[in-house]
C-alpha cells in the first residue's frame, strides 16, 4: 500500500460505523427532546440491523471465495475488514448501553418506568406474575432442542429466549427456546401509583420462563437475537433466462430469510455454554456475538416515543414543521411553461408534483408519462396517478427497479398493479440498478411537441419527501426534455446512454464530468484564479474521485465538503488533503440531496443528481443529473450551501484523524441550523404564475458539452 493510500483513505465499513455514532449521540444530545431521542436510538438500531444484514453479510460471502478481493482503497482482505469491524461494534455497542441507560433516566423524570424484575417489589411481583400466567403463558410455543429433537430454524431479527434445561434423570442440559415474535406486544404499560410502568415482553417471558417448561428445571437463562446474512445477488436467479423477473425476485427474497448468521446479541448473565452451544449451532464465530445490556430490538424506541405522543406530551418533540404549500391557485404545469422550477423537500410540499401529474392523466394533450421507480410509499398517490393515466389512454412507460433492498416486494406488487393497468413495465438492466428519479410528460398540440422534465434526488415517496432533504428540478426546455427521452429510449432497450449534451448520465457521463469539473478548477488554479468547490451528498468512496480531489487540493484548491455518511476520504492530511474540509450533517431530517458547485461566483457551475460518490453510484447505476442553469434556481442552491456550511447544531467536522467533532459554538455567537433555515429562506420560492402567455427564459443558458470519457472500460 502506497503512503498516499495510508494516509487519505478510510475504509468505508469503519467511516459507516462513526456515521452511526453520530446518530447514536443524538440520543443522549440534551437539546434534543426525549421522544426525538428514542426515535434516534431506534434508527441507530435499525440501522446497525441492516448493516449486518448487507455489509457483513457482503464480506461473509466473499470470505468463502477462493480469490477474494481486496479493498482498493486500503487493500485489506474481507477477513480483515470483519475483523476491524467487530471490536468498532463492541465498542459502539457499550456506548450505545449508556445511551439508553440514560434514556430510561430521562423517561423517569417525565414519570415512565422500566420495569426491573431483578428488582421486583412484592405488589409488583403480584400483579406481572399474575399478566405473565393470564395474558402471556397461553400464547407462548415452547421448543425443547435434545436427543429426539432437532436445532430448529432461528428467524433473522426475531428476539428469543433461551433456557439450559435439565430433568431429574438427565445428565445432559437441553435447550429450551421461546421466540418473542410479533403476535406479542412488544411493550407492556401499566398505572401504578401517579407514574406509569413499562416492562418489555422480552424480559417479563425470560423471567417467568421456569413457568413455560413444565417440570424441567431452568439451569440458567437469557434473551438473543440473530441477525442473518440478507445480500442476495440477482445474478444468482438468472440462469434460466426464460423465468419471469419477478418470479426470480420472489424465489430470491424468500431465500433471504435462511442464509447464514452473522450476529448474536445477548443479555448480560447469558449461561456460557449455551452461546457456546447456539453459536456452535449457527457456525457463528464468538467475535460476532455481543453482549448487550440496551434491548436487542431498539425499535421499542419508536414505541416509547409514541405512548408520549399518545399521551399529549408536545413539548417532548420537536416542534411541527409541515411541507409549506404554494399559495391558492398554484398549478406547478402552469408555472414551469414561465420558468424552472426547484422544489426542495421536506421544506416545500410534494402535492403540486402530484397534483401535476393526475392533471396530466387528464389533460387530452397528453400522450404519455414515463418514470423511473426505486422506491415509493405504500399507499402510493404516485402509483394511483399513472394507473388513471393508462386507464385514460396515455401511453405509460414505468422503469421498476425490482433490486431496490428492503423494497423488493412492495415494487413487484406494484408493478403488477401497473401492468394489469394498462402501463409498459420495464425492469431495467441486469448488470445495473436504475437508481435514476426521473419523469417526463411528453403533450403534442397543433402538431407540436413539448415536454415537461423532471430530475430529482430523491424517490417518489410521499412519506419520505417529509422526513428526507431532497430536490426536484422541473423544466420545459425542450433540449432537456429530447435528451430524457432518449435516456428513457435506452433503458427501454437495455442500452447505457454514452453521450449526453445537458444531462449526467452514469455509468459512461457522470463520473467523467466530475472529473473533467475538478480538473478545471485545478487548472484555474494553476492560472492564478481563484478556485473552489463545495460538494454536498451522502457518501463517498470512489477512489478515483478521491485521488483527483486530493490532487486538486495539492493545486491549492478550496474544497468543502458536506457528506452526512460514509466518506472514505481522510480531510486535512498535510501535503495530501490540506485544503479539503469535509463536514456531516445528522438532525431531525436525513440529508438525501446530491449537489454538486464548482468554481467561483464569476464562473459557477451547479448540478444536482440522484448518485452519490459512491463506487456503485459512478460505476454500477444508472443515475442521472443536471446542470442548474437559472440564475435564481443557482442562488437559492449556493444559499442553502453556504448555511450549511455554517450550521454549529446539527454539523460536525472531520479531524486529520478521520474521527467526527461535533461543532461547538463560540461564546454568543446564534445558534445556525440549516434545516430549519431552510422554513424561513423558502417562504417566499414559490415561483410566480403566469399572468399571459408563455414567457422565455430570462437567463441565456450556457451549454455544457457531456462527453463520455472512458477513463476506464466501463461498457459491457
Amino acid at each position: 500500500m502506497s503512503n498516499l493510500e495510508q494516509e487519505i483513505f478510510i475504509n468505508r465499513e469503519l467511516s459507516w460505523l462513526d456515521f452511526n455514532r453520530r446518530v447514536l449521540e443524538l440520543s443522549k444530545d440534551k437539546s434534543v427532546p426525549i421522544g426525538e431521542q428514542l426515535k434516534f436510538a431506534a434508527i441507530y438500531g435499525s440501522n446497525l440491523d441492516e448493516f449486518f444484514m448487507v455489509r457483513v453479510g457482503s464480506l461473509y460471502d466473499r470470505t468463502l471465495l477462493k480469490v477474494t478481493a481486496k479493498d482498493n482503497k486500503t487493500g485489506w482482505t474481507p477477513a480483515q475488514q470483519l475483523s476491524a469491524i467487530m471490536p468498532k461494534v463492541q465498542e459502539l455497542q457499550q456506548y450505545c448501553d449508556k445511551c439508553v441507560a440514560k434514556l430510561y433516566e430521562r423517561l423517569e423524570n417525565c414519570g415512565y418506568y422500566k420495569v426491573n424484575f431483578e428488582k421486583l417489589t412484592k405488589k409488583q411481583e403480584h400483579f406481572w406474575k399474575k399478566y405473565f400466567v393470564k395474558e402471556v403463558l397461553p400464547m407462548l410455543s415452547v421448543q425443547v432442542v435434545d436427543k429426539r429433537h432437532p436445532f430448529p430454524f432461528l428467524r433473522n431479527n426475531e428476539t428469543y429466549i433461551g433456557a439450559m434445561l435439565r430433568d431429574k434423570n438427565e445428565v445432559q442440559w437441553a435447550l429450551g427456546l421461546i421466540p418473542v415474535n410479533n403476535q406479542f406486544k412488544r411493550i407492556i404499560f401499566a398505572p401504578a401509583e401517579g407514574k406509569t410502568e413499562f416492562a418489555l415482553m422480552e424480559e417479563l417471558i425470560c423471567h417467568y420462563a421456569s413457568h413455560a417448561f413444565g417440570k424441567s428445571s431452568v439451569q440458567g437463562k437469557g434473551i438473543f437475537r440473530i441477525t442473518r446474512n440478507a445480500d442476495i445477488s440477482v445474478d444468482e436467479g438468472m440462469f434460466d433466462h426464460d423465468v419471469d423477473y419477478r418470479e426470480v425476485m420472489s424465489d430470491l427474497l424468500k431465500k433471504r430469510r435462511k442464509l447464514a448468521a452473522v450476529r448474536m446479541q445477548i443479555t448480560p448473565k447469558t449461561p456460557d455454554a449455551m452461546i457456546d452451544f447456539l453459536c456452535g449451532k449457527l457456525v457463528l464465530p464468538r467475535t460476532q456475538c455481543f453482549v448487550q445490556s440496551a434491548p436487542p430490538d431498539l425499535s421499542i424506541g419508536f414505541q416509547l416515543a409514541g405512548r408520549l405522543a399518545q399521551d399529549n406530551h408536545p413539548e417532548r418533540f420537536y416542534p411541527v414543521r409541515r411541507p409549506m404549500l404554494p399559495p391558492n391557485g398554484f398549478d406547478l404545469t402552469k408555472a414551469v411553461q414561465n420558468e424552472d422550477v426547484l422544489l426542495s423537500y421536506p421544506y416545500q410540499s410534494i402535492r403540486p408534483f402530484i397534483v401535476m401529474l393526475r392533471r396530466a392523466a387528464y389533460d387530452p394533450d397528453v400522450v404519455s408519462i414515463k418514470m423511473t421507480l426505486y422506491r415509493v410509499a405504500h399507499e402510493s398517490k404516485i402509483i394511483e396517478a399513472l394507473i388513471s393515466a393508462a386507464e385514460n389512454g396515455k401511453e405509460v412507460v414505468v422503469v421498476v427497479e425490482l433490486r431496490a433492498r428492503f423494497d423488493e416486494q412492495n415494487n413487484i406488487d406494484y408493478s403488477k398493479q401497473l401492468e394489469e393497468a394498462g402501463c409498459t413495465v420495464i425492469y431495467g438492466f441486469e448488470s445495473y440498478k436504475v437508481h435514476s428519479k426521473l419523469t417526463l410528460i411528453t403533450k403534442i398540440k397543433n402538431g407540436q411537441t413539448s415536454y415537461i422534465a423532471q430530475i430529482g434526488t430523491g424517490n417518489y415517496n410521499e412519506k419520505t419527501s417529509e422526513q428526507y432533504t431532497d430536490l426536484s428540478y422541473i423544466t420545459t426546455k425542450p433540449e432537456i426534455g429530447e435528451e430524457l427521452a432518449g435516456v428513457f429510449h435506452n433503458l427501454a432497450i437495455a442500452k447505457l446512454t454514452q453521450e449526453a449534451e445537458h444531462l449526467l448520465v452514469a455509468p459512461l457521463c457522470f463520473k467523467s464530468v466530475m472529473l473533467e469539473e475538478i480538473d478545471r478548477e485545478i487548472e484555474a488554479k494553476k492560472m492564478g484564479k481563484d478556485a473552489g468547490m463545495i460538494l454536498k451528498c451522502n457518501s463517498v468512496s470512489d477512489k478515483e474521485i478521491i485521488e483527483k480531489l486530493s490532487e486538486a487540493s495539492c493545486a491549492g484548491v478550496k474544497i468543502q465538503m458536506i457528506v452526512r455518511g460514509i466518506c472514505c476520504l481522510k480531510a486535512g492530511v498535510p501535503g495530501k488533503t490540506e485544503n479539503i474540509t469535509v463536514r456531516s450533517i445528522v438532525g431531525r431530517y436525513l440529508e438525501h440531496e446530491r449537489v454538486y458547485a464548482f468554481g467561483t461566483q464569476d464562473r459557477l457551475r451547479v448540478y444536482v443528481a440522484s448518485g452519490d460518490f459512491l463506487t456503485r453510484n459512478t460505476e454500477k447505476r444508472v443515475e442521472v443529473g443536471v446542470r442548474i442553469t437559472d440564475r435564481k434556481l443557482v442562488n437559492e442552491l449556493m444559499q442553502t450551501l453556504n448555511m450549511q456550511l455554517h450550521d454549529n447544531v446539527n454539523a460536525s467536522v472531520m479531524k486529520p484523524d478521520g474521527s467526527y467533532a461535533k461543532v461547538k459554538r463560540m461564546e454568543g455567537q446564534s445558534a445556525i441550523d440549516s434545516q430549519l433555515g431552510m422554513y424561513d429562506m423558502l417562504k417566499t420560492a414559490w415561483p410566480e404564475m403566469p399572468t399571459g402567455g408563455f414567457a422565455p427564459q430570462q437567463v441565456r443558458t450556457e451549454r455544457v458539452k457531456v462527453r463520455a470519457v472512458r477513463r476506464r472500460k466501463t461498457q459491457p
